[in-house]
């Protein structure tokens, strides 16, 4: 069964490829809501196109989301993944697509328009197979995850509570490896305040918010255990008025990454225990984790573990690893829902001008994952 749907995959080819291409011409900048529904538009087009049952869930501060549900059954797997890229428009226009041997680049095509195409043909592939099934598939396609999916994270959570397997569509690792593992992603505002003065004239008047920033960034930056895989970066500060007057504000914006629950947690404290060091000053905290860590559990485990075997049977050896970086997978694996993430294009270039998928990869990938959902859902 393996092999006939990957040969199905790789008989449709030059539609993945296209479907890839047409997608990565369509700029769809999160930020730009016109343009994202434009893409939402023609993904929402093919999969209707393709027998899918399609609702558009409307927001205003973001794109409409594409709800696709292909098959029948109480049962689901989701299939989860994002249309907005970082790119702004005219983007296309700098960095246009242009394939080079076996590498298409094109801004969004790794991050991760090419695995819409993925996920879409692998649909395609499990929809024209003969096995009997006992679930439904539905396909979310989100519009604000390079944003931190402040509309559709609800959403996410919902379709993630009715599924029991959710599988995203976000890039592979280097060499096509599988995301078992994410860190959490938290972003932290530090408010420091203090008491103006004339810098030459009456300097012991004042308090400097500066000074004080200082002093914290250095109790901060304690917090950082690499080895255990939590990153704390100050990564942006400002503060004061002018040179000649001590600084009666300041303000630092934190980024933590950190790889489990208890981390998290762990530094979410710390960072809301800090205290002025300097008499008169006044510190505030706000922030917190916007992605919850994705962990590796046992239901992550045996999905890993089915893609695996799928893999074996079509001669392929498959790999797991971790990044630092957040996805909406990093929702559905904190309700407990086992979550495979990584099933995406094989590339390189993320976020980058030399962003590109392998286009030899790209069917073989589509037939691995109408492989493991045929497993996931036969009845």
């Amino acid at each position: 069964m393996s092999h006939a749907l990957l040969d199905y995959c790789l008989a449709r080819e030059d539609w993945l490829l296209r479907f890839t291409e047409t997608l990565v011409q369509i700029e769809s900048p999160s930020d730009d809501k016109a343009a994202v529904d434009r893409c939402a538009d023609e993904v929402a087009r093919e999969l209707a196109h393709l027998g899918g049952r399609i609702t558009r869930i409307g927001a205003t501060t973001a794109g409409d989301h594409v709800r696709a549900e292909f098959g029948a059954g109480n049962r689901q797997v989701l299939l989860l993944g994002h249309i907005d890229t970082v790119w702004p428009i005219g983007q296309l226009a700098r960095m246009p697509l242009r394939r080079e041997g076996d590498r298409l680049y094109g801004p969004g095509v790794f991050d991760m328009k090419a695995g819409l195409a993925i996920a879409t043909l692998a649909v395609r592939a499990w929809a024209a197979g003969e096995v009997a099934r006992s679930h439904k598939l539905v396909m979310l396609w989100t519009t604000d995850e390079e944003v931190g999916s402040l509309t559709s994270r609800a959403v996410i959570e919902t379709e993630a509570g009715r599924s029991e397997a959710v599988l995203v569509f976000e890039p592979a690792l280097p060499g096509g490896g599988l995301k078992t593992r994410r860190k959490g992603c938290g972003q932290y505002e530090l408010s420091v305040t203090g008491r103006a003065a004339h810098a030459g004239v009456d300097p012991e008047k004042g308090v400097s918010a500066i000074g004080e920033l200082a002093r914290q960034i250095l109790a901060i930056e304690t917090l950082r255990d690499l080895e255990a895989g939590v990153s704390v970066n100050v990564g942006l500060v400002s503060g004061g008025s002018r040179p000649n007057v001590v600084a009666d504000q300041a303000r630092a914006v934190i980024d933590v990454r950190a790889p489990t629950q208890q981390m998290a947690e762990r530094v979410d404290a710390a960072l809301r225990r800090l205290t002025p060091h300097i008499r008169g000053a006044g510190v505030v905290v706000s922030g917190g984790f916007a992605r919850p860590p994705m962990e590796r559990t046992a239901g992550t485990t045996r999905l890993f573990d089915l893609a695996s075997q799928v893999a074996g049977d079509l001669g392929v050896s498959l790999t797991e690893g971790a990044t630092g970086g957040g996805s909406d997978g990093n929702f559905c694996a904190a309700l407990g829902v086992p979550t495979l993430d990584g099933l995406g294009a094989t590339g390189d270039g993320a976020h980058a001008v030399h962003e590109h998928v392998v286009v030899s990869s790209l069917a073989q990938r589509a037939g691995l994952v109408a492989g493991l959902l045929t497993r996931l859902t036969a009845a």
